[in-house]
């Protein structure tokens, strides 16, 4: 079906005038006349009648011209959406970050997006590093927020957003709170491990390494960050934990640093994204974090 011709019966029906309808659509009488003489020939259906000086649609012609309107009204309304959504106001976006940040950094930038960017749909995945990478490369998130060190992968590309230092932490308490103290004294302590694989725990241990020290002993071992702080404010052991994960609970002085010489070590967290273009909302987003002042 024509839709071109289409439009213009839709024209005729709503001016009631074919002079009309070619004067608003910016075309020539003729033209108005011969595109729906044509109509009616694809569709072996008379559309309207001579009636005066001008034109009368016949009944299909108006149910005719009704139907086409919605259709119009719907192309109207998908063009719409579509320039919604190229504006970054709608749509969806898949999110996959690592613990450390999905918990600390950013409830904030997903707070202040939701507020500007109500109509998207936005889903945040808390995983490890290698899964969050996974999700990217497999085109199930657009943007991931690792900490960490990883390499780099040619598919993806990595934005540093900050550094964020390590601490040493034990009960108020505990002797060694707010002490300086030398790296071999520290690691007398029996320490809460992370699980296997997480950033704090193979830091700890790449320092014992780099310092010739033994690892401190295992005094538990636990697979999540709230049960490894829970139980250092409950008065055992030591923690080696991101500033993010443990600066609210120092200021409430529900734990307490322990300064420990000669150590500066940082938790990098970095935005990832495939090389291929961003959607709009991603794009977004991932500005609006990249730009703030953490």
């Amino acid at each position: 079906m024509n839709l071109h011709a289409l439009r213009f019966l839709v024209k005729v029906a709503e001016t009631g005038s074919v002079t009309t309808a070619a004067e608003t659509l910016r075309v020539s009488q003729p033209a108005v006349t011969a595109q729906i003489k044509r109509l009616e020939q694809e569709l072996g259906i008379q559309l309207w009648l001579p009636q005066g000086r001008g034109v009368a649609l016949t009944d299909t012609g108006r149910m005719l011209a009704l139907e086409a309107q919605k259709l119009f009204d719907l192309e109207h309304a998908i063009e719409e959406r579509l320039d919604i959504i190229k504006l970054g106001k709608a749509g969806k976006l898949h999110i996959a970050a690592t613990y450390l940040p999905a918990n600390f950094l950013l409830p904030g930038p997903i707070a202040d997006y939701k507020k500007s960017h109500p109509a998207v749909e936005l889903d945040l995945t808390t995983t490890n590093s290698s899964h969050a990478l996974d999700l990217l490369l497999h085109y199930k998130a657009e943007i991931a927020v690792i900490g960490g060190i990883h390499q780099e992968h040619p598919l993806l590309t990595k934005t540093p957003l900050l550094e964020d230092e390590m601490y040493f932490v034990v009960h108020p308490e505990h002797p060694l709170a707010g002490k300086d103290i030398p790296l071999a004294d520290m690691l007398q302590e029996p320490f809460i491990y992370r699980e296997e694989g997480s950033f704090s725990r193979e830091q700890l241990l790449a320092l014992c390494k780099i310092h010739h020290l033994p690892a401190p002993a295992i005094g538990l071992q636990m697979n999540g960050l709230h049960e490894t702080i829970r139980v250092v404010m409950e008065g055992y052991g030591a923690a080696f934990l991101s500033a993010l994960e443990s600066e609210a609970f120092i200021s409430e002085k529900r734990l307490a640093k322990v300064h420990v010489r000669d150590v500066k070590l940082k938790n990098p967290i970095s935005v990832y994204s495939r090389k291929d273009p961003l959607s709009p909302a991603a794009e977004l987003f991932r500005n609006l974090l990249i730009n703030k002042k953490f």
